[in-house]
């Protein structure tokens, strides 16, 4: 209800409930068996969107835009996707800086994990966040290095699908993105993944299924 896509526009806690709430219902009602997850950085919406059946959070902030989002994870025990990000959706990529990014990353998770389980918040999902706040070249230096990653115990979500570390690299649009989308998609698995948020479900299972028999062979 609320983009994170860089320059999106800021819109009131209101307005993202009125957007979110009766499509969410609506969801659950007809679909009473699937997992939903809902994106909000706002712990007021969090609550919402569990108390009408929302199954768990993924947070663009990792608690950095509301500090109450920790408590509200903690009162409902759901999973939480925890997502780096520099800054918020309106000024992430302005004034990037370049240079290594990999452990600040790994330090960032760190503490917010130790933040979390203090708290009691076991189940957690980690997310680099590919383009919130990062250079095409550190975008690509996370999805080398995502195996460092997995030291934290956590599963490793990655939303790497038609972004503009694919498509502006290849100078071409989004929607002419799904080959290069494919190519990310392995080697994020290859190197560590364990979730991918697509927008293309029927390429992404199969580039699932031919990596699952890859690592089989091996």
């Amino acid at each position: 209800a609320y983009s994170s896509r860089p320059g999106a526009e800021h819109i009131s806690p209101e307005e993202e409930k009125i957007r979110l709430l009766p499509v969410l219902k609506e969801i659950r009602k007809e679909f009473p068996d699937i997992q939903i997850s809902v994106d909000t950085f706002r712990s007021e919406i969090a609550s919402a969107a569990f108390e009408e059946g929302a199954d768990i959070i993924n947070d663009i902030s990792g608690g950095e835009m509301d500090t109450q989002m920790y408590q509200v994870v903690a009162h409902y025990q759901v999973p939480y996707i925890l997502m780096h990000m520099k800054g918020t959706p309106q000024t992430m990529q302005q004034n990037l800086k370049p240079g290594t990014i990999t452990e600040d990353v790994q330090y960032y998770f760190q503490k917010k994990l130790e933040l979390l389980q203090d708290i009691d918040v076991k189940n957690v999902i980690l997310d680099v966040g590919f383009g919130f706040g990062k250079t095409l070249e550190q975008n690509y230096e996370l999805l080398r290095n995502l195996n460092q990653f997995q030291k934290f115990g956590k599963p490793l979500l990655v939303g790497l699908s038609r972004k503009s570390m694919l498509y502006r690299l290849l100078q071409t649009t989004p929607d002419k993105a799904l080959n290069a989308t494919s190519v990310a998609h392995t080697l994020a698995l290859l190197n560590g993944a364990d979730i991918l948020r697509v927008h293309d479900v029927k390429a992404a299972v199969e580039v699932i299924e031919v990596v699952k028999q890859y690592n089989q062979i091996l």
